[in-house]
């Protein structure tokens, strides 16, 4: 059995709320718990390993179709921000490792997500991932500045600028949040 379950939640307008599919930006950026998880190659990897890059944190699995449904827009993504010096970390909760996710990549024809695991689900109880998919959104200085439960069009236009915003640490953020 897996460990979360999958969230319906879609982003709609006039939405609002936590698990609403809705972006909720934190009044005060949140201090993560630490946690490990690993790349493809099973290397162990935290937050801290990607102090100064702005990243988008997916807690997400291959089973998941909310998450399936979301992944053709995490990919764009992923090309949209990569120059800016933001990563998409696309954490899969599959138990079945790198393999499943490679597989999964090459049948649905993403080119710009590395594979991520967090087989066990660590990572996403320390952040009090209750849901899949959910989406942390970590500032530069490791801080989660917001996230979103539920499935997002990530490569809108608006959300790409919103993202571009809340990377960046709160002294030179360029939105108020």
């Amino acid at each position: 059995m897996q460990g979360l379950a999958c969230s319906a939640i879609a982003l709609a307008p006039g939405q609002a709320g936590a698990g609403s599919g809705q972006l909720e930006v934190h009044r005060r950026r949140v201090a993560l718990a630490p946690a490990e998880f690993l790349t493809e190659a099973g290397e162990r990897r935290s937050i801290a390993d990607f102090r100064q890059r702005g990243l988008v944190v997916n807690v997400w699995a291959t089973w998941c179709p909310p998450c399936v449904e979301e992944m053709p827009a995490l990919d764009r993504l992923a090309g949209f921000v990569g120059g800016a010096g933001i990563e998409v970390l696309a954490l899969s909760q599959d138990r079945g490792g790198a393999a499943i996710v490679r597989a999964f990549y090459a049948r649905h024809m993403l080119r710009n997500l590395a594979v991520w695991l967090d087989p066990r689900g660590a990572a996403a109880r320390a952040w009090g991932v209750r849901a899949l998919p959910t989406t942390l959104i970590v500032d530069r200085e490791g801080l989660e500045a917001a996230r979103l439960q539920g499935v997002a069009a990530w490569d809108a236009p608006e959300m790409v600028a919103q993202l571009l915003s809340l990377v960046e640490p709160i002294g030179l953020a360029r939105t108020a949040t």
